[in-house]
């Protein structure tokens, strides 16, 4: 491509315009955070509102404002549900923890901490009474678990959750409106870009929205499948089904976060075994079946429900995804692994249609 001034010109004009618009979308963060949510709902709830408006109520259709009103309540009854299940488990395992007795629960692995902190004192040649294992884990977890910080953990939640009643009305409002106007999202995006551009958005647009709407739908299936068979096995082990079903509620929460949510609802898992372990079972081996039925489930996951729910999910591989994913978490922590691969996605589809020309650009995107 020959670089001539009205080129340079051209593009450096293009660059300042992204630059405002980006600007203008970080001052108004919230804003924006609300019609990208309302736009991931409507993209999979539109299928039903599309079945809905199809219903043919004595010669009379449904209008398009009930089916989409209709299917807005259906979601929102869905997440009801969903947090009448979670919350009463949360809310029981938080009063547990800030009543529990560590030196109770550090007697059923006393044995392995002194094998432990008697091969650390072999190894490093360190005297006797230097360490104690057992001394330093309470005193750890006597400062995370303790009543204050539990209460303030919980005050915490309790006013994310006043806020969220805003969050809860801006985006049910914006929804409704998305779920009714099927191409008003569409035409939002559109006046972004020039208008000779129209064409390309709108075929980024249909293609952004099929592989989304395959991913999120897959994802949310992926993670009832998996909340609901370790629950299920968990409780076939003997365990009680407070403890069961939240294990299952937590590993299949947190199965929305790409490779970090699965270790850390493991920790979680772990860490609710040894504080309440299956009648019948010691410590030890309640411990062992955790870890053996969350890795025999996840490797079900990986191998079978994966690619039956939505093969290879936005058409990208493994270790490409891999690497953008740690790129977002460094920059965005847990928040950014759980946005890479949906943003990862739009780019790639943007720029094929926009940059095809770019050789990198079409190697990146040659499975879109």
């Amino acid at each position: 491509m020959n670089l001539t001034g009205q080129t340079i010109m051209r593009w450096s004009v293009g660059v300042l315009i992204a630059a405002v618009v980006c600007a203008a979308m970080w001052f108004f963060r919230s804003v924006v955070v609300y019609i990208l949510i309302s736009a991931v709902l409507a993209i999979i709830g539109r299928p039903l509102v599309r079945r809905l408006s199809l219903v043919n109520i004595k010669r009379h259709f449904l209008p398009r404002w009930a089916a989409a009103l209709i299917t807005l309540v259906l979601m929102w009854c869905i997440v009801a549900s969903l947090f009448a299940l979670i919350v009463p488990l949360v809310a029981g395992k938080i009063y547990e923890l800030s009543s529990l007795d560590l030196r109770a629960v550090l007697l059923g692995v006393q044995e392995p901490l002194e094998r432990m902190q008697e091969y650390l004192h072999t190894v490093f040649a360190l005297p006797q009474g230097q360490i104690s294992l057992s001394d330093i884990i309470v005193a750890t977890m006597r400062r995370v678990l303790n009543y204050d910080t539990i209460n303030t953990a919980f005050s915490s939640i309790i006013d994310v959750g006043l806020s969220s009643v805003i969050v809860l009305f801006s985006v049910s409002f914006i929804t409704f409106f998305f779920l009714k106007e099927d191409g008003l999202f569409y035409s939002m995006v559109i006046s972004v870009f020039p208008e000779r551009f129209s064409e390309n958005v709108t075929r980024s647009m249909d293609k952004i929205t099929y592989l989304l709407s395959r991913y999120f739908t897959g994802l949310l299936t992926e993670s009832l499948i998996l909340m609901t068979i370790i629950s299920i096995v968990m409780l076939c082990f003997g365990m009680s089904f407070e403890n069961a079903c939240f294990i299952g509620v937590i590993m299949g929460a947190m199965n929305v976060i790409p490779y970090a949510g699965p270790a850390i609802g493991g920790l979680v898992a772990m860490f609710i075994g040894i504080v309440s372990p299956i009648d019948g079972y010691t410590i030890g081996h309640t411990v062992a079946i955790i870890v053996g039925v969350l890795l025999t489930v996840k490797a079900i996951d990986d191998f079978i429900i994966q690619p039956t729910l939505y093969s290879s999910r936005v058409s990208a591989h493994p270790l490409e995804v891999f690497i953008v994913i740690l790129m977002a978490g460094s920059v965005g922590g847990i928040v950014g692994m759980f946005v890479a691969i949906p943003s990862y996605t739009v780019l790639r589809v943007f720029a094929k249609e926009f940059f095809s020309e770019v050789s990198l650009v079409r190697k990146l995107t040659q499975q879109v």
